[in-house]
């Protein structure tokens, strides 16, 4: 069974994959969503190239999955790193 998420959640749900400190147990947390529906939603909302280019740097990210993540790490995301909104990434 496919859930229903509002404009809104989904793209927080895609800022979150993009992020490269958000781990997928996190957007599980917050969503209830799996990693490979993760990887679903983003396929689909996604143009191909954008959806390759992401699969690609996220694949094996041991920032991506927390098991895989050395023991000083326990942000979601850098502090550094822009906002992204709208599936876009705003300017500071």
């Amino acid at each position: 069974m496919e859930k229903e998420f509002t404009d809104r959640e989904l793209d927080r749900i895609i800022e979150m994959a993009w992020e490269d400190r958000t781990t997928f147990d996190a957007i599980r947390f917050q969503f209830g969503i799996s990693e490979q529906e993760t990887i679903e939603i983003m396929r689909r909302e996604m143009k191909p190239s954008s959806f390759r280019m992401w699969r690609k740097r996220v694949q094996g990210r041991a920032t991506k999955h927390a098991k895989l993540r050395t023991d000083g790490v326990d942000r979601f995301k850098c502090s550094r790193q822009k906002q992204i909104t709208g599936n876009k990434i705003s300017k500071r």
